[in-house]
Order: C-alpha cells, then structure tokens, then sequence
C-alpha cells in the first residue's frame, strides 16, 4: 500500500510557473530571516518558530491547492500564510501584535490564519489540529464540495494520539484529505530516530491501508507533483492519504534555540548544501528559464517587499485593550464578565484595586 518515491519528476516548469516558485519561496526567506531580526529587536513577543530551509516542502505544496480547497499547517506558518497569498504586511502586523495583522494582533507568530483563502490557521498544540482538518474534510463531504484538504504538521505530530485518531477516520470515512508531514528531522531538540520506532513515517499509512508516500521535501517541483496527484486523488475518488516530504530546518526549534547542542556543524553545513532555493534557482537558469540577472532581480524585489511589510507594521496601530476578549466568547454580557478583570490580572482582582505601572 505504501511506496517510497525519491526522484525528481520529469519535466520543467513554464517560466511563470519557475519564477512564481522562487519569488514565493526567496520572498519566505527573506520575511524569515527578517522575523529573527526584528524578534531580536523585542517587536515580536511571545513564542516564534522560523520554517527556514523548509520553503519548498511549504511552497510546492500549497501551490497546487485549487479554489475551495481547505489548509491547516502548525505553529511553523509564517511561510504557509505567505504560500497561500497573504500579504507580507499583514503577516508582519500580525507578529508584530498589531491590529493591521491577519488575526487583527490576537494571534501571533504560532497562530496566523486567512480565511478568505480558506486556510484555517496555524495551530499551537502538537498535532491537535488533525482531527480538526478531518473535521473540514467531513465538512466538504456531507456538502457534496468537490474540494480538499491539505493539512501540514511536523514528524513529531505522528507520535500524537491525534493522529492515529485522524487518520483512522479519515480512512474509515474515505474522506478527502491529504496528510503532510513535514519531516524535518528533528521534534525540537529529538531526532526523529530517537523518537519513532518507525522513523519512516510515510510507511504509518499502511496501518490504515492509506496510500502512503515519501518524497524530498527539499525539491520544490516533487512536492509540487505528488501533492497534486494527491489531492486531485482526493478530490475525485474521496481517498485520503499520507505524504512525508523529507527537509531540513536550518536554525533552531525556535529563536531561543541555537540548535547546536543536539546537532553537529558538519550536520547543518551538509544540509545546507542542499539549500531548496539555491537548488531550484540553479535548476531554472541551467534550463534557461530564468537568468542570473533574474533570479539577482527577485531577491532584490523580495527584499524590498519585507522591508515595506515592516515600516508597514511598525506603522499600524496596536488592538484597542477594551476589545481584548471580543470573538472569544459567545455570550453577549461578556463585557460585564470580564469588567472586574483588568488585562493581565490573576481572575477575580479588579484593576481599580490596586496601582497598575504605566
């Protein structure tokens, strides 16, 4: 039932389509390597985990889903949002906290979302947003929607009990759902080795009698075809199904880990070779589809389009605090529930009761 795949398709991309790719994955480089400046600048808070080395595992992926499509990734999502179309400005917004962000500031780093694209968040809890995407999937179902969902996790997530769960219902009710793991080798400082007794996830699909599938997550356009296969797979014949695409993050599990205790120099440079981008781009300019001066050309454009994104941010104005817990609850007296609380309080002690700093 499960097959491994580890070549490059044949065929090359149309100009367009090579140089969309690369723009989408240069410009998710770009925005990243920024994220950590800025991160170390104290504009970004809270938690804030760069996808760097991993851009054709996201971008060959989402570039494939059609209109009506659904996708849910994890808390590594800033190169999803970008993939799936969001603005650049309004994903730095939302890192930065701000009401101009794709989540009005509410959400962060580990929780970008654009339901306009139908791409239904980045999720913070290991693999518990699965069984939601199986959820979307049933959703599609029962509507008669001739869509699919594309859900991206890391290879921690399949030591979840959430994923048994997910996949197991997804093959009983044959519904339309395309798992991805994006293997990365390492579950933050736990190499996948140590922590699966079978480290070669995609074969976890013949437990379920899901077609199962590896492919190299570094190559932009192997991604791209077996997804596509794939999802057309399920949107035709309702059949879900487990891709492992094999990549490489090239920092730390987050910006507070240096990610040099638990792998070696030697390790990092190795992978590093195998750079998705600068394999791709060296790709298109030996087949002519795009120069030197091309690919120089959109970095250059890239690097202006981050720029803009962070004046952008920095410019926007922060949530009003008195809307801090609008779209949380239902109930409609809620701000008389929450009037005793001021922002930040232990439950139950009120703001006028004591001297707040300025």
């Amino acid at each position: 039932m499960a097959r491994v795949e580890t070549t490059t398709p044949q065929g090359l991309p149309d100009v367009e389509t090579g140089r969309r790719l690369f723009h989408t994955m240069a410009l998710i480089r770009r925005f990243e390597e920024r994220t950590e400046e800025q991160y170390t600048r104290a504009r970004i808070g809270g938690y804030c985990h760069l996808a760097i080395g991993e851009e054709a595992a996201t971008v060959g992926a989402i570039d494939v889903l059609e209109d009506g499509d659904c996708l849910f990734a994890s808390y590594r999502d800033h190169g999803t949002a970008l993939a799936v179309g969001s603005e650049p400005a309004a994903v730095m917004a939302e890192l930065f906290g701000k009401e101009t962000g794709v989540a009005h500031g509410r959400g962060g780093s580990m929780h970008l979302l654009d339901t306009g694209r139908r791409f239904f968040g980045g999720w913070g809890i290991v693999g518990g947003h699965l069984p939601i995407a199986v959820g979307a999937g049933l959703a599609l179902d029962q509507t008669g929607q001739q869509n699919a969902v594309l859900c991206q996790f890391g290879e921690g997530a399949s030591n979840t009990g959430a994923f048994h769960e997910a996949l197991n219902l997804a093959a009983v009710w044959e519904l339309p759902v395309v798992f991805q793991v994006i293997n990365n080798q390492y579950g933050m400082g736990t190499s996948v080795d140590q922590a699966s007794a079978e480290p070669e996830i995609y074969k976890r699909g013949a437990a379920y009698r899901m077609h199962g599938e590896r492919v190299d997550g570094n190559d932009v356009l192997a991604v791209r075809e077996a997804v596509g296969r794939l999802l057309a797979e399920a949107r035709n014949d309702r059949r879900p199904s487990l891709l492992e695409t094999i990549t490489y993050r090239h920092r730390g599990h987050s910006v507070a880990d240096a990610g040099k205790v638990y792998r070696t120099p030697e390790e990092i440079s190795a992978w590093k070779r195998k750079d998705p981008i600068t394999r791709f781009g060296a790709l298109l300019t030996e087949h002519g589809l795009l120069s030197a001066d091309d690919i120089e050309e959109i970095w250059k454009q890239v690097g202006a389009e981050v720029k803009e994104a962070i004046d952008e941010a920095l410019a926007a104005a922060f949530p009003d605090v008195d809307s801090l817990y609008e779209h949380v609850y239902g109930d409609p007296r809620w701000r008389e529930q929450f009037a005793r609380m001021h922002a930040g309080a232990p439950f139950g002690e009120r703001g006028e009761e004591r001297s707040w700093p300025t």
